[in-house]
């Protein structure tokens, strides 16, 4: 009795799965997984690939597959066992979700869009994944859908900071600048000490019109974060509009020197000297910012008009050639990214 026992201990793993019943897929699945969470990885994908044999639809085994290719970084492989789970269940939020990833990884974004979508149609209340659908429709220039989402999830958690901003941005991509100053003026509300949400709300005031009333949340920012370079360009920017060109080289200056690749500040700040008549200055403000950013077209074209006002026709005319063909071979540096519907 002693002999017999020792002898069915002896017997190895991938023998013994070989006793399993091949048509039984449940008993195949279940067996494998055990494997698998054991370290025998290998041992458990033939023994789910034997349940699909028995059952080409049998979710739990195409699900393992997927999700073991998936851990491994196998994402094409994971993408399409993955597929297949969705299908064989579409009330599995975790296949819609995970086959969502993979096609992200795959640089798939309009097809993890869709996955994402049905996995959040059967798990309404996972704002995380709002989160990460809203930074990826904008990427995918699907402003209208980001800012959809964004408010979704800050209806879902009104206390979480951050949904405010990535909402704000969402509406203010989309256009829809009305909406982001409503969610503004409650951020500036409700975080007060927070000078991302005095700036936010005062970006919206002055795109309102109500520059006035923007300027005391201006000037909050900049007490709150000396560091934040935003308020400075947009309250040095402000004043190159109305003309105070003295006034906006300080504060155009620390934006430059807190962000020095920051090209709109550097571009309103030599706008400024060149309000000012200093023109040298001008010259070698807009060579440091084609030095920083050679393939922007707005410093050649400044360059241009400084050079004109010094009667250097020549270097004038080269400059706004370059700057032309600069502006055709990168338009995204100047225009608008154009919002565009998501494709269901």
């Amino acid at each position: 009795m002693m002999g017999a026992m020792v002898a069915l201990l002896c017997i190895s793993w991938p023998a013994w799965t070989e006793q399993i019943d091949s048509t039984d897929p449940a008993a195949l699945t279940d067996r494998g997984l055990a494997l698998a969470q054991g370290g025998q990885a290998d041992q458990a994908e033939k023994l789910w690939r034997r349940a699909l044999e028995a059952a080409p639809d049998y979710f739990p085994a195409l699900f393992n597959l997927g999700y073991m290719h998936f851990s491994a970084g196998r994402f094409g492989e994971a993408r399409r066992h993955l597929a297949r789970a969705a299908e064989a269940s579409p009330s599995d939020f975790n296949a819609h979700y995970l086959l969502g990833v993979a096609e992200q990884e795959l640089g798939r974004g309009d097809e993890a869009l869709r996955s994402w979508r049905k996995a959040l149609d059967l798990r309404p209340d996972r704002f995380q994944l709002m989160q990460i659908m809203a930074v990826e429709y904008g990427k995918g220039r699907y402003h209208r859908e980001a800012a959809d989402i964004a408010m979704r999830a800050l209806r879902l958690r009104p206390e979480a900071e951050d949904l405010y901003y990535m909402a704000v941005h969402a509406c203010r991509e989309a256009g829809d600048l009305g909406a982001g100053l409503e969610i503004a003026a409650r951020a500036a509300k409700r975080y007060p000490a927070s000078a991302r949400a005095n700036f936010e709300f005062a970006w919206h005031l002055q795109k309102d019109g109500r520059f006035e009333e923007a300027l005391p949340y201006l000037r909050k920012a900049i007490e709150l974060d000396p560091s934040y370079e935003e308020p400075h360009f947009f309250f040095g920017d402000w004043l190159v509009k109305q003309a105070r060109y003295d006034e906006a080289l300080e504060p155009l200056g620390r934006a430059v020197a807190l962000r020095p690749d920051y090209m709109p500040a550097r571009i309103a700040r030599a706008r400024a000297m060149m309000g000012l008549g200093k023109w040298a200055e001008a010259v070698d403000a807009l060579n440091e910012a084609v030095r920083l950013a050679p393939r922007h077209p707005q410093p050649h074209l400044m360059l241009s008009q400084v050079h004109f006002r010094l009667r250097d026709r020549a270097t004038a005319r080269k400059e706004k050639e370059l700057s032309l063909r600069l502006r055709r071979q990168n338009p995204a540096l100047l225009e608008a990214v154009q919002s565009r519907p998501f494709p269901d």
